[in-house]
């Protein structure tokens, strides 16, 4: 797996996420192993089937998660060049179209939040922004078709 970067808040949020799978995660499905073997028959118990699968699951998003925050590194902002649009810029964007304009910050897939206006790098609309600069249009592959934006403004997030 190649090396992912993100925000030291974004890394943070992973690494609390991870601590609190291994620690409550693995203590809540001990639990429900431990009362489904109570009921009786292992062979015909299908809270304990469920149960084991859960943990097999839970095992596996562990190991993901893992690999994940072993493989990030915490971006410095500082050294972020603000001529074109890379993981975490802010980009002021406006539709050729329909001419709306709108803001969004590039960062890593994990940390994407449409909401908050954080669109994933390799989004076919980040793909799109990467390396444009003020000026210059990107085209973005939509489900629609598509679509045409000038980059109005490039910032830090």
């Amino acid at each position: 797996m190649s090396v992912s970067y993100y925000t030291a808040e974004g890394l943070q949020k992973l690494k609390d996420e991870l601590n609190h799978l291994q620690t409550h995660g693995r203590t809540d499905i001990a639990k429900q192993i431990a009362e489904a073997r109570d009921k009786g028959d292992l062979s015909e118990n299908a809270e304990y089937d469920a149960a084991k699968d859960a943990q097999g699951l839970l095992e596996l998003k562990i190991a993901k998660l893992e690999v994940v925050v072993g493989n990030a590194r915490v971006i410095d902002e500082s050294q972020i060049d603000t001529s074109k649009a890379s993981i975490l810029s802010t980009v002021k964007i406006k539709n050729k179209k329909n001419g709306m304009e709108v803001k969004y910050t590039l960062v890593a897939e994990e940390e994407a939040d449409l909401k908050a206006a954080k669109i994933s790098v390799k989004s076919p609309f980040g793909k799109g922004l990467l390396g444009k600069k003020v000026g210059e249009t990107a085209i973005v592959e939509a489900p629609a078709g598509k679509i045409e934006f000038e980059i109005l403004e490039i910032g830090l997030a």
